[in-house]
């Protein structure tokens, strides 16, 4: 276990090749994913909590249940679509970094839609108020009201990525952890650990929890500034 662990150590600063290819399709699928979740749920999350109308009870258990969606489940329905006898053949996006960003999104902008949607219904009385006093249009209510959430959304992203870079089932099964292809690293882990490649598994591990750590810290100090 010691000599695993300081051998990952000096796989790390070494700057393997493998190593970084592996940091870096996981940096794309993450990136590309999460800030296009963050665009899609944003402005459903605060449509959501700002507004009252007939079934929008109904959305918000959607919502829930696609959060609780396995992901298993999803990357089952991005294969059938995309393989060999599914309707979109034809694009060849399945084993591609593409798929998987695909697949990503699906699971995590629920995520987004739900953390804004409870922040903004507690905020948005108060900021439609002001904005009536203010004579505002509909377009700068709607501004107003980001600019009020911005520590939230800021939140609502890092959750986002977090869950983006920590997942397994769905992105193994579209993307294949195909090796200098696919291969991220909860995948690799996974992957190398059972070939009995210890030293890269618990490198990539030590990554993968410095990064959350990281992420960790950031989410619970806007938090903190969100409650005072």
């Amino acid at each position: 276990m010691k000599a695993s662990l300081i051998q990952a150590i000096q796989l790390i600063l070494s700057a393997d090749a493998q190593l970084l290819n592996i940091l870096s399709v996981t940096a794309q699928m993450s990136l590309k994913s999460s800030v296009i979740a963050l665009l899609l749920g944003l402005p459903i999350g605060i449509w959501l909590g700002a507004c009252k109308f007939p079934g929008r009870n109904v959305l918000l258990i959607a919502n829930r249940t696609l959060m609780g969606m396995p992901p298993v489940i999803c990357g089952l329905l991005f294969y059938m679509l995309f393989s060999g006898v599914g309707p979109f053949r034809h694009m060849k996006l399945l084993f591609t970094v593409d798929i998987m960003v695909m697949a990503q999104i699906v699971l995590i902008t629920p995520i987004v839609v739900s953390s804004m949607e409870s922040y903004v219904s507690a905020v948005a009385p108060a900021v439609r108020e002001t904005a009536r006093g203010l004579g505002l249009s509909g377009g700068k209510t709607f501004r107003l009201l980001c600019n009020e959430c911005m520590y939230q959304i800021i939140s609502a992203y890092l959750l986002a990525f977090s869950r983006a870079i920590a997942e397994v089932g769905a992105v193994s099964m579209v993307g294949g952890a195909i090796a200098w292809k696919t291969n991220v690293m909860t995948t690799a882990i996974m992957q190398y650990t059972n070939q009995g490649n210890f030293t890269l598994g618990v490198a990539l591990g030590i990554i993968l929890l410095t990064v959350s750590l990281l992420v960790n810290i950031v989410i619970s100090l806007l938090q903190r500034r969100l409650s005072q």
